[in-house]
């Protein structure tokens, strides 16, 4: 078992549970439906038994989880949002946001790729036929498969319109080539959900592939090394003449970048609602620790002499034993993924401006 959360950290996941009071400002369930504290008490219970006593081991061995992501998916966090009819759990998108908010306490890192997974299943099941719904979306609501989203390019982030990668079309396949970058999951999953070009350049000639691992000329880069998000591997994603049937096409051709954007509406809402969980976590370890650790003969929570929860650990906060600093870790990039805070920031804008 990871030592991460010792003494203080376990404290604050009872305090997570409710076994000890939670400072009214930063109760989660305030203004909450009864279904929805239920929702949030799994999700939170959860959090606390099957991902924090692991989430720094996860982390150092870059171990992906897959079997406590099953477990999840048992309590229908597979497919939150996506239909019943075809595993899915059918809530709402508020739902949603409390229940990864609630995950990301006990391990962000593995509750980001759990909301991409879902982000890919619920694109599946609302912009997918029948058949494509049925062949794809019971395997993944229960996490048998795993999905990834794959739009980002060596040479298109937040300008995702400017897609490279192509798809020409031949009788009933399309012939796929190019690559995807920093994709959540590549190599490991099962899905993956890709943006390409069929048509002229600009967001109309994007569509959008549902692919399967084991395609000819479907390959992925080395497995990338970085600062947080150990616990889900991120390699590049490579098409070789890369054959895909049309009949895995998602929509009509040229409607690939809408599809892209609806997913990434929610996606970034998931995301959002991870960092809340980190944060969340952060603060109760914080508030543990400052009623325990003692400097100039009183508890440092006597002396207002720090404004961030790592920061307050002091250099312990620095420490790979004490949690904090992998939250820190695991949320930077959330200011990157899904579109980085300056386009948050103009999307934001943009919607005030149209009233």
């Amino acid at each position: 078992m990871a030592m991460a959360w010792r003494a203080a950290p376990r404290a604050a996941a009872r305090l997570l549970l409710g076994r000890r009071g939670i400072a009214s400002c930063i109760d989660p369930s305030t203004g909450l439906t009864e279904d929805q504290k239920e929702f949030q008490k799994v999700a939170l219970d959860f959090a606390a038994k099957e991902m924090a006593p692991y989430m720094a081991e996860w982390d150092e061995k870059e171990i992906f989880p897959v079997e406590t992501m099953r477990k999840a998916a048992q309590l229908g966090f597979g497919g939150i949002y996506v239909k019943p009819d075809v595993g899915g759990s059918g809530l709402s998108r508020l739902d949603t946001s409390i229940i990864f908010e609630a995950l990301s306490t006990g391990c962000t890192s593995t509750t980001a790729y759990m909301s991409i997974h879902n982000m890919c299943v619920w694109m599946i099941d609302t912009f997918g036929n029948e058949e494509q719904r049925r062949r794809f979306c019971p395997s993944l609501c229960s996490m048998e498969k795993f999905a990834s989203y794959c739009l980002t390019e060596p040479g298109s982030g937040s300008d995702a319109a400017s897609l490279l990668t192509s798809a020409q079309r031949k009788g009933d396949t399309y012939i796929l080539n190019g690559s995807k970058a920093f994709i959540s999951g590549g190599g490991d999953t099962d899905v993956y959900v890709v943006m390409c070009r069929t048509g002229g350049p600009g967001p109309k000639g994007i569509s959008c592939l549902v692919l399967e691992k084991g395609m000819p000329g479907l390959s992925f880069g080395k497995k990338e090394k970085k600062v947080g998000w150990n616990s889900q591997p991120t390699r590049a994603v490579i098409f070789e003449d890369c054959v895909v049937p049309v009949s895995n096409r998602l929509g009509a051709e040229g409607q690939g970048f809408n599809i892209a954007m609806q997913g990434l509406n929610g996606g970034r809402i998931n995301i959002a609602s991870c960092s809340l969980g980190a944060a969340h976590a952060s603060v109760l370890l914080a508030q543990e620790h400052l009623t325990v650790r003692k400097q100039f003969g009183e508890p440092l929570a006597s002396n207002q002499i720090c404004n961030q929860a790592l920061q307050m650990h002091g250099g312990y906060g620095y420490l790979k034993d004490y949690a904090v600093q992998q939250f820190v870790r695991d949320i930077r990039v959330h200011q990157i993924l899904e579109g980085t805070n300056e386009v948050m920031r103009m999307i934001v804008a943009r919607n005030l401006l149209q009233g």
